[in-house]
């Protein structure tokens, strides 16, 4: 008995051991990818469009997690993944895709000047790691798959299904009045940023990047105002460097830019700041730069055109909205709504 003993405790042991090794290597897992450069890039670059939160009908384009999948299968390295994206981004065209279905919906993104090292690094991000998924993804994948004689067997590694239904999931499934405050305003905030989204890069797809200036002067205001009743809030944009007088932020509004200003530069993880009163929630969220943002945002000459540049001028004769690089806090969102 003493014998059997002897022999089952090491086992037992090695077991315990072995068990907390599996343990710390999904921690390390975990940590490397929320550690990743391409994470931060891919959510300042390319969330605008391909959001994981947004509801299957009102998208600005296909998810990340459907790229990825349509890109990779069993037999992709990741050296062809990440060149097959820097020519996509480099020359985006209807003849190129390999997503026909999200061409004809969305049409063929604008072509757009990412350096090529944010884009290596987005992709290395994307093939090494589990991504977001919209809830709804997996079936729709599923049934796409099945209309092709097939259920996507091997298609992205395996990876992204089932996966990363944490806090932006546990949005869409609740019935948004039962969510936190700042889940709340996050939501309406990155609901209408989606609307505005959409219709500028619709803009910008038709007509280019000067005629889409247009779009900015006289629909911005009241596509904002519209969500404002959709969802019976409050919804505001602010800034301490206002294109529009109309989006000067106030005193307490400024402080919370520099509080997320810090936040961005120390590359520290961002969360709606609440503000409640006796009968009123206030929440407040950073407007980060991203690429597209820079045609019109960015430094004089260097990222916006003559034309662009002469066309602010005139709409807005005393713009401070220039001179931004990427990844900077360019402004806040000011959801406010009444409490439950």
């Amino acid at each position: 008995m003493r014998y059997i003993i002897a022999i089952l405790v090491p086992i037992f042991i090695l077991s315990c051991n072995n068990s907390k090794n599996m343990d710390l290597s999904a921690f390390e897992k975990n940590m490397q990818a929320n550690n990743h450069p391409g994470k931060k890039l891919m959510e300042t670059n390319c969330y605008v469009c391909h959001s994981p939160t947004a509801s299957h009908d009102d998208r600005i384009g296909p998810p990340m997690i459907a790229i990825k999948k349509h890109y990779i299968n069993d037999e992709t390295t990741k050296e062809q993944f990440i060149a097959d994206i820097q020519s996509w981004i480099k020359n985006p065209n209807e003849g190129d895709a390999r997503m026909r279905g999200a061409v004809r919906r969305f049409g063929v993104m604008p072509k757009q000047a990412f350096p090529e090292e944010t884009i290596e690094k987005i992709a290395e991000y994307i093939f090494d790691f589990d991504i977001e998924q919209p809830e709804w993804f997996e079936e729709h994948f599923n049934e796409e798959m099945g209309k092709q004689n097939g259920k996507g067997k091997g298609m992205g590694n395996g990876k992204g299904m089932g996966q990363g239904k944490g806090k932006h999931q546990q949005q869409v499934q609740s019935n948004v009045d039962d969510l936190p405050y700042g889940e709340r305003g996050l939501k309406y905030a990155l609901n209408t940023k989606a609307v505005l989204g959409e219709n500028l890069m619709g803009a910008i797809q038709q007509k280019g990047t000067l005629e889409a200036l247009e779009f900015c002067n006289v629909k911005a205001y009241p596509l904002t105002d519209s969500m404002a009743i959709v969802h019976n809030a409050k919804i505001k944009r602010v800034s301490d460097k206002p294109r529009n007088q109309n989006n000067k932020a106030n005193t307490e509004e400024l402080q919370h830019i520099e509080t997320f200003k810090k936040l961005i530069a120390e590359n520290k993880a961002v969360s709606p700041i609440v503000k409640e009163t006796d009968d009123d929630v206030h929440v407040y969220y950073p407007i980060v730069t991203n690429t597209m943002c820079l045609q019109c945002h960015g430094k004089p000459e260097k990222n916006i055109k003559p034309d662009v540049l002469k066309s602010l001028s005139l709409l807005y004769p005393e713009d401070k909205a220039k001179g931004y690089s990427e990844n900077q806090v360019r402004g806040i969102w000011n959801v406010s709504f009444q409490k439950n």
